[in-house]
């Protein structure tokens, strides 16, 4: 029962009770390895349980009883919310961020909070560990909500992207990852890094379990009904982006054993070369990001310097950072180039590209390289990361789907039916 998915939780019949002892009693054997939780009361979660159980089988959600962790940037009511700083120590706002609220009223159990990096804007690592290998990092900045879903802890994780905070950690993890358009989820009440990239996203054991969210949430399409989708006769491209030169070995063989899957199941896969103006969206990218984090933890840095990563203070002091005109420039630069990509990315069902450079690496200091994600935030893209893939020691390996914004529904439609097709090439 502790590995089953949402879906398959909320037609089994079992209680919600049940379901969250289970839940616990796993985590009891394994916390102390994995460490993938800022905050679990058992107690409350009981409660929050029992409370569920009660409600009348014709009042209940479409999330009814699911077990849902939250990164520990998420207000969330009756838990602190710490983000990973000891300036917030046991602070606890008594309400919950909108996406919280939303799911909760939906029926989900709010299971407990995540850990992070420090609000969510380092790579330096957490305490928490990879569920594969206790000496590999689980990626962040979502660390808990990756390795709590990757450990079967909860079937549902909150996370949130800047760089590559969903995408990495669901590759490193062995689990599907969600990033939707950006500004398709309101961000209120969640820790801002970048009021320009944050995106709340999703991590689950399967593309159902995505649906099931993307239903909660209010997806839509311009579409109202995405069409079927098969393998089949479907036309897809790979990117390898700009900065492929950084993949490691596991990512190669990953995406070439990728298009022979989807060429052995009849899909016609071609190579897609960005014009070279994208090659540019790195640079922007950080721009953007480094000015907006200035921005944001300038309070935090007046308060408490010295109790900050070194990383978050140099966003506020380094003496080279760009100018005003540069953060314009920047800004603009993303902006034209968006509608591009929706424009390229309609010419196909969906592109597979590169999630990670490779494996999650050894150790726990950092939470690994973000760049070949980084590119779909950067252009606001819905992505997901279809695991499936292996590196040279064993440990998991996704690719990503991407399209053009706005498109999500039809891109967990594609995800749903290329999933099994990854999953049967190991």
């Amino acid at each position: 029962m502790q590995r089953m998915s949402a879906t398959e939780f909320i037609s089994s019949g079992k209680t919600v009770e049940h379901y969250a002892r289970v839940l616990l009693d796993y985590i009891a054997t394994r916390d102390a390895q994995v460490q993938a939780w800022a905050y679990l009361e058992p107690e409350y979660v009981l409660s929050q349980a029992r409370q569920l159980d009660a409600i009348p089988p014709q009042q209940r959600g479409p999330l009814h009883g699911v077990p849902i962790g939250v990164k520990d940037i998420f207000y969330s009511k009756d838990m602190p919310t710490q983000h990973n700083s000891t300036l917030y120590t046991d602070d606890a706002p008594v309400i919950d961020a909108s996406l919280v609220m939303l799911l909760r009223s939906a029926g989900a159990l709010i299971f407990g909070k995540t850990t992070t990096t420090e609000f969510a804007s380092v790579t330096t690592g957490t305490k928490t560990r990879n569920p594969h290998n206790f000496d590999r990092t689980p990626g962040g900045s979502s660390a808990g909500s990756g390795a709590a879903v990757g450990d079967f802890q909860v079937p549902i994780a909150l996370g949130t992207q800047t760089v590559g905070s969903i995408i990495r950690p669901a590759s490193f993890n062995g689990i599907f990852g969600f990033k939707p358009t950006w500004g398709a989820i309101s961000r209120e009440g969640v820790k801002i890094c970048s009021l320009n990239f944050d995106t709340m996203g999703f991590f689950t054991r399967s593309v159902a379990d995505l649906e099931l969210l993307a239903d909660a949430v209010k997806f839509e399409d311009d579409e109202k009904a995405p069409a079927p989708f098969a393998v089949a006769g479907a036309k897809f491209a790979v990117c390898k982006t700009h900065v492929w030169f950084e993949a490691g070995q596991g990512t190669v063989d990953a995406l070439n054993l990728a298009v022979r899957l989807l060429r052995d199941q009849g899909a016609s896969v071609e190579e897609l070369e960005l014009p070279d103006e994208f090659a540019s969206v790195r640079q922007s990218h950080l721009t953007v990001f480094e000015r907006d984090a200035g921005v944001t933890f300038l309070n935090e840095y007046a308060r408490a310097k010295a109790q900050l990563d070194p990383v978050i203070v140099q966003f506020i002091e380094n003496p080279s950072k760009q100018s005003h005109k540069d953060y314009l420039k920047a800004l603009d630069n993303l902006a034209q180039l968006r509608p591009k990509w929706d424009s390229i990315a309609s010419n196909y069902d969906a592109i597979v590209t590169p999630s990670v450079v490779d494996e999650a690496p050894e150790g726990l200091a950092s939470t690994g390289n973000p760049a070949l994600c980084a590119l779909w935030t950067a252009l606001h893209t819905p992505v997901v990361n279809i695991p499936g893939f292996k590196g040279a020691n064993g440990m998991p390996i996704g690719l990503s789907l991407v399209t053009a914004r706005y498109h999500d529904r039809r891109l967990l439609k594609v995800a749903a039916a290329v999933a099994p097709v990854f999953e049967g090439g190991k």
